[in-house]
């Protein structure tokens, strides 16, 4: 089956009918009109997946998409652009330039905790660069691949766009298909089986994986507005949200203030109720439900710590006095949970920190700029902000993405469709001039070339 499709996907493309801009516009427009058609649907699936609240629902996955669309289409044209370049003056006669051509074939493997976003979001950059594409939903969240499946099939030629689903042998099998670009969202481990996979045809790749991003909060933070912001990026989504706050280190002079402060912004986001709160989400599934569970060291617990198994619900939760040897600092925590660490020595953190995996993102809590440059000029890491959390995701104008065990590869906006085109050095040389310089016989021409290249 897979074959077959990909045989009529490379037909399609080869057809050179993605290749024109009033194509792509078509297709961005068809995508757009049928996620304002499948609004309440996708609505309804993702309350059913994910408890999302309407808000997040909607901000979060179906407008954000939405908005990427109109900015897409808004800029298309400009970024299709064949960039003229300088030409070296022993090119005289010669004109340089770097066209965007699509890669083909590109297949699109989605996770479960943005189910609709994460999926389709990278389609927009594959439409706008001219690719057909296979897409494969997370198998975790039913009720939105329903949805999806009948969106996309009722929209698109499945030689243009396809969806298929299954569970992870379906992946695999994917996985070991001849794609010209493979984009994958989703965990370390399977990121590294999806290199793997492509290794073998040597078919690039965009991996946006994740990892423990730290939240740092000094001693001259704004502590009440820090905490706000560290509370709504955490436990937003139920904390499964690959750029939230995985953990805070604060300074041992504020460390109190800012634990109660952080509880406090928690209850008044969510009450002392969170699992009768029409605004706070669900673990996606029995599985990750039980793993997150074993996290929780009741002993550690400043704030939560109820479960409930039927629901897959976890409290917001936050955990203090917690050290590196705890079980909830060994990975990522991918849920509602928020270990708090203290220190006295700025520059024993930035260590600690550089010591591990690089993190997707990393957040600075700090009026001072001493110690926000220090920080930023020493850790690597994907992307983040200075006073506030996850909302440089939600740029168009910024690309996002990882380093290294946290993803390569970034997208959105113009970083979407540069992400899906191969990046073409093209020379037009002239025939009206001939420069004998580069053939032989050489003779002295080696004097020649040395005023000129040096």
């Amino acid at each position: 089956m897979i074959q077959d499709l990909l045989k009529k996907q490379d037909d399609y493309f080869h057809s050179n009918q993605t290749r024109s801009y009033d194509f792509r516009i078509k297709m961005l427009d068809k995508l757009k009109r049928a996620i304002q058609a499948y609004e309440g649907d996708l609505l309804a699936a993702l309350k059913s997946d994910l408890n999302k609240p309407e808000f997040e629902a909607y901000t979060n996955e179906i407008g954000f998409v939405l908005d990427s669309i109109s900015h897409t289409k808004k800029h298309l044209k400009s970024w299709m652009k064949k960039k003229r370049v300088k030409t070296p003056i022993h090119q005289f006669g010669a004109k340089s330039y770097i066209e965007y051509v699509p890669y083909g074939r590109v297949l699109i493997i989605g996770p479960f905790n943005y189910p609709f976003q994460l999926l389709i979001e990278p389609l927009v950059g594959a439409i706008a660069s001219g690719n057909t594409a296979v897409l494969k939903p997370s198998e975790y969240t039913k009720a939105t691949e329903r949805v999806l499946v009948d969106m996309i099939e009722k929209t698109f030629d499945p030689a243009y766009v396809s969806i298929v689903t299954g569970e992870v042998e379906v992946t695999q099998e994917l996985l070991a298909a001849d794609f010209d670009y493979i984009f994958f969202t989703g965990s370390v481990p399977v990121g590294k089986i999806v290199m793997e996979a492509a290794a073998k045809r040597l078919t690039p790749v965009t991996l946006e994986l994740g990892g423990k991003s730290p939240v740092i909060v000094d001693e001259t933070a704004q502590l009440d507005l820090a905490a706000k912001r560290i509370a709504w990026g955490k436990f937003l989504n139920a904390g499964q949200t690959c750029v939230a706050p995985d953990y805070v280190y604060v300074h041992e002079s504020v460390h109190d203030q800012l634990v109660e402060k952080i509880r406090t912004h928690v209850l008044s986001f969510y009450g002392d109720q969170a699992h009768t709160s029409p605004d706070y989400g669900r673990i996606v599934s029995e599985r990750h439900f039980n793993r997150l569970r074993q996290l929780i060291h009741k002993d550690k617990v400043y704030h939560g710590g109820s479960c409930d198994h039927k629901e897959l619900y976890i409290q917001p939760t936050i955990m203090t006095q917690v050290e590196w040897t705890d079980q909830v600092m060994s990975d990522e925590i991918f849920g509602p949970l928020l270990p708090i660490l203290t220190y006295k020595d700025l520059d024993q953190v930035i260590d600690l920190i550089r010591r591990r995996d690089k993190p997707l993102a990393l957040y600075v809590f700090s009026e001072s700029k001493t110690n926000q440059d220090k920080i930023l000029s020493q850790v690597s890491f994907g992307g983040g902000g200075i006073n506030d959390t996850i909302s440089h995701v939600a740029s168009p104008y910024l690309p996002f993405g990882g380093v290294q065990t946290s993803g390569f590869g970034a997208y959105h906006g113009q970083h979407s469709f540069e992400a899906f085109s191969h990046r073409r050095s093209m020379i037009k040389k002239s025939t009206k001039i001939d420069l004998k310089l580069v053939f032989p016989p050489y003779g002295e021409k080696i004097k020649l070339a040395r005023k000129f290249m040096k």
